[in-house]
C-alpha cells in the first residue's frame, strides 16, 4: 500500500504542476478527488483488521488499481492481483 500511496502523491504533485503551468483546472477537478479516494482506501486497508470480511476485497481492488503503475521501477510483480 505504501507504493500505491507514494504514486498517488507523485500524481497529485504532477497534476498540481500541470494546473499551475498550463491552467488544467478541469484535469484537477476530475482526477484529484479520485486520487484522494484511492489514498483513503489504501489507508483503510492498512488499518483494517485482517479478519474484517471486507479486507480481502479491498486488497484485491487496490492491487488492480496499482497495476496502472506497473511500469514504475519499484513495482513488484507479486503485487499483481
Amino acid at each position: 500500500m505504501k507504493f500505491l500511496v507514494a504514486r498517488i502523491m507523485d500524481d497529485n504533485h504532477a497534476y498540481a504542476y500541470v494546473a499551475d503551468t498550463l491552467g488544467g483546472e478541469s484535469l484537477l477537478d476530475s482526477h484529484l478527488p479520485m486520487l484522494d479516494l484511492i489514498e483513503q482506501l489504501a489507508h483503510d486497508c492498512t488499518t483494517m483488521h485482517p479478519s474484517d470480511s471486507r479486507s480481502a476485497g479491498l486488497e484485491y481492488a487496490l492491487r488492480v488499481l496499482g497495476q496502472s503503475y506497473a511500469a514504475h521501477p519499484a513495482y513488484q510483480q507479486e503485487w499483481r492481483p
